[in-house]
């Protein structure tokens, strides 16, 4: 059956089909074409090429792989801690080294709330308030169940989820709890008031916190 299959056509097959017959001829094709195609390489270099390995003709264009690009990490809370990044030494706790700073809260709060006239609505001004960056304020806390707090004033130094680090006029660092307190700031006469029990949250995570107006809210 395979002798069948793989016998050479006849003179009569092959001119009917129009196929060359005889081996001398195709030989003498491919070299004039592998000639035209590569003048470049010599006779040897092509025969050593086909001999080795199979040549694709035709010009395929490859992909190029997109690089990942790798994101660098930032360093996690608890390095930052350790590096104390955060950490006001005790030459710079002085209340009046951050007075600056509370005056330019101020012209912050005013541009926020168009001015701060005496017609400006209270609601309008506590909503813009926490909603606000608070770090350069001056704030007081009202009201706590541990009495120690109370009467506490300063200015706003740091902020985080669930603790105020404020100055006091007396050069001393305090850290306040939000939980169980109530603060209170006040600037142009407008006082507003800070439940920090329903302000646990980050400064940057406030800005798109809806906060909802509740008549009675416990310490």
């Amino acid at each position: 059956m395979k002798s069948v299959i793989y016998r050479a056509f006849s003179q009569k097959e092959a001119k009917e089909y129009d196929v060359q017959h005889g081996g001398k001829q195709a030989e003498a094709f491919v070299r004039a074409f592998l000639k035209r195609s590569m003048p470049h390489m010599s006779q040897q270099a092509c025969e050593d090429q086909l001999q080795r390995k199979a040549v694709v003709l035709e010009y395929f264009t490859r992909r190029k792989r997109k690089e990942k690009k790798k994101k660098s990490k930032g360093l996690s809370a608890r390095q930052r801690r350790d590096l104390q990044l955060f950490d006001i030494k005790p030459e710079q706790q002085r209340y009046s080294l951050f007075l600056p700073l509370h005056e330019l809260w101020k012209q912050y709060i005013r541009d926020l709330c168009n001015g701060l006239k005496p017609d400006t609505q209270p609601q309008m001004i506590q909503a813009k308030l926490l909603k606000a960056d608070l770090h350069g304020a001056i704030i007081s806390v009202t009201k706590s169940k541990c009495p120690s707090y109370v009467g506490v004033t300063g200015i706003l130094l740091q902020e985080t989820k669930h603790v105020f680090k404020i100055i006091t006029k007396e050069d001393r660092l305090k850290v306040i709890p939000k939980v169980n307190c109530v603060f209170t700031v006040e600037i142009d006469d407008f006082v507003s008031y800070i439940y920090g029990s329903k302000f646990q949250l980050r400064s940057s995570e406030r800005s798109a916190k809806k906060f909802k107006a509740k008549g009675i809210i416990d310490l």
